[in-house]
């Protein structure tokens, strides 16, 4: 491309996005180059999106999307879904996914936008664990609240504030709070104020509502993002959103926030793309895959890239993207591969290192009456009491999410259900009977346990060639003592939460369809979160870190790394809501100092 911009962003997903937009508001050019398709940009592209997905047999997160093997993506490992086997892996299965398309991961997310504590920014110093931040919470806030208002968060500020989480006084988030579901009610009365013990310390559960990215009542004068609706090229038609006028509004309840929203209420970065490409200055190019970045000496010169016509179709020219600063905003796996591809290992080896995701321990049962599962979003409430404390030293933390999905995630129901009943020789009335009792007494908790940074686990790129034939992803993973000593604390707790609400645990690793691990004597069923952080972290210094405290690559005085890979940790809150904060962070500086003096 002959044409020079001010910034070049290589992903268009939350953190491309922002640092977009707030790019263009300061009147600089911005390229973006963005590997997968564009489809979900118009609105039909979506209703098409929706019946992909209605027709899937596995409704994993990419049950949506065709696979594009230009743009490959992990899904599920162990289900038959082409592409699932884009990672070569050592050692355990990471077991996450990620999209590869405009609009990032915020297209299959669930939405839940929780802060980090204050305490998660200094687990080295505080506990001796992982690596501490080079940023405190209280850095962070400011940006907390302007992720908060670009997503249109919806929570209520007193369900929010526990573990040292604090507001500004008389803040408000952009939208009220989601409404408890009937089973979050049901379980607050059998739950609240009851004591557990952790490494010696004692703590009191509480079912809070969590803030997700999903559009409840507005506060005040604020007015939620309606459905996207945008023609070639991203351009705004004349009739603005005229097909989707009615949806992108409320949040009605369907059940499927992941992968896929069918009126559009849950927020994706879709709509902080378009806000930007409407303002001007703006350009998006999809069915770009980046290959290279081009750098002399501390200065990156380009980025080549892979354009290709079709998903269908390997075939694709080889082009260049110039401009005087650039963003790698392509997810955790993405930057660190494409970083590595191009020769710019970091003098530390830290480049691909510190890999992390929220392992989730699995436990289902059986309430003792209906509790009205299945029904609304997948996830409305938590337990985040035990998401901090002292006893960090020993073992990890957890937060609870408690599932509406019945026992959809661990085993696979309804379905799985239906054929086991009818296996046992159930049929007609007896089948709708037993049915019609246990599907809505089902209740499925979800543990997501923190897992420090460890430099072991970690990408490299292997030899083997995805469609377009670039190096695909090579990942080490494993699971240390600390994170399994927090497995068994969290069975620990799931089995006191259970008999003090007299549900039956039905928790079976033999019907789970997660991973089995053994430890203690026990057998966890265990997922990945698609949580993703590390591979490019941040720190106070060039020996100890890939990029400062800005996101600036410490080694490319006009490099940027934004997203999940800059982390250095995540505690347990799931990562896009901080993501989001720390991209508005980047863009700040980088408009501000565009290239280190």
């Amino acid at each position: 491309m002959e044409e020079t911009y001010d910034v070049v962003i290589v992903g268009a997903g939350i953190s491309g996005a922002i640092v977009a937009q707030q790019a263009a508001e300061a009147g600089l050019s911005v390229l973006m180059l963005e590997a997968g398709t564009d489809l979900a940009r118009t609105f039909a592209g979506y209703q098409e999106q929706l019946q992909t997905f209605y027709g899937a047999t596995f409704k994993t997160p990419e049950a949506p999307y065709e696979f594009n093997p230009n743009a490959p993506e992990p899904d599920i490992p162990g289900l038959p879904t082409k592409g699932a086997e884009y990672f070569v892996e050592r050692g355990i299965p990471f077991g996450s996914t990620y999209a590869r398309a405009a609009g990032g991961t915020t297209l299959h997310w669930l939405g839940t936008c929780l802060r980090m504590l204050p305490e998660d920014f200094d687990t080295k110093s505080r506990f001796g664990r992982g690596l501490d931040w080079p940023l405190s919470y209280d850095d962070l806030a400011p940006d907390y609240e302007r992720a908060e208002l670009e997503i249109g968060v919806s929570a209520d500020v007193a369900d929010q504030e526990h573990l040292g989480v604090r507001f500004r006084p008389g803040y408000e988030f952009p939208m009220e709070r989601i409404p408890p579901s009937y089973l979050d009610d049901w379980l607050g009365k059998a739950l609240n104020e009851t004591p557990i013990e952790l490494g010696g310390e004692t703590l009191k559960l509480q079912v809070r509502s969590t803030p997700v990215g999903r559009n409840s009542t507005p506060r005040g004068s604020y007015q939620p993002v309606g459905a996207v609706d945008h023609g070639e090229g991203f351009a705004p038609p004349s009739a603005g959103q005229a097909l989707a006028r009615n949806l992108g509004e409320r949040c009605q309840g369907n059940s499927a926030c992941v992968p896929i929203c069918p009126v559009q209420a849950k927020y994706n970065a879709l709509k902080t793309l378009t806000k930007a490409v409407e303002r001007g200055g703006v350009t998006v190019v999809s069915q770009a895959v980046a290959s290279r970045v081009l750098a002399s000496g501390r200065k990156v010169t380009g980025i080549e890239y892979l354009a290709y016509d079709s998903p269908d179709s390997p075939e694709h020219e080889t082009r260049v993207a110039r401009g005087r600063t650039y963003v790698l905003a392509c997810h955790a796996v993405e930057n660190a591969k494409l970083m590595l591809m191009s020769g710019l290992q970091t003098k530390n080896g830290l480049l691909g290192a510190y890999l992390q995701d929220h392992p989730v321990l699995l436990r289902w049962g059986l309430a003792p009456e209906q509790v009205g599962a299945y029904r609304g979003p997948l996830s409305t409430s938590g337990i985040e009491d035990l998401r901090g404390g002292s006893f960090r030293s020993q073992f990890a933390p957890f937060r609870i999410e408690l599932g509406n999905d019945g026992w959809l995630w661990p085993t696979g129901a309804p379905d799985a259900d239906v054929a086991e009943a009818v296996a046992a020789g159930q049929f007609g009335s007896a089948l709708r009977d037993k049915l019609g009792d246990e599907l809505g007494r089902q209740l499925r908790m979800g543990f997501l346990i923190e897992q420090p940074p460890d430099a072991e686990n970690r990408l490299q790129v292997s030899k083997q060639p995805d469609g377009i034939g670039l190096p695909r992803p090579a990942l080490t993973y494993d699971l240390d003592a600390y994170v399994l000593d927090g497995m068994t604390e969290a069975t620990r707790v799931a089995e006191q939460i259970f008999a003090r609400a007299g549900i039956d645990d039905r928790t079976d690793p033999k019907k789970g369809l997660g991973f089995k691990q053994e430890w203690g004597g026990k057998t966890f069923v265990w997922a990945g979160a698609g949580h993703y952080a590390g591979t490019h972290c941040m720190g106070a210094t060039a020996e100890d870190s890939v990029v400062d405290e800005n996101q600036r690559a410490w080694e490319q005085d006009n490099l940027f790394l934004p997203g999940p890979g800059c982390m250095p940790s995540m505690g347990t809150a799931n990562p896009t809501l901080t993501v989001a904060a720390l991209a508005f962070r980047t863009a700040r500086n980088l408009i501000a100092e565009p290239e280190r003096a």
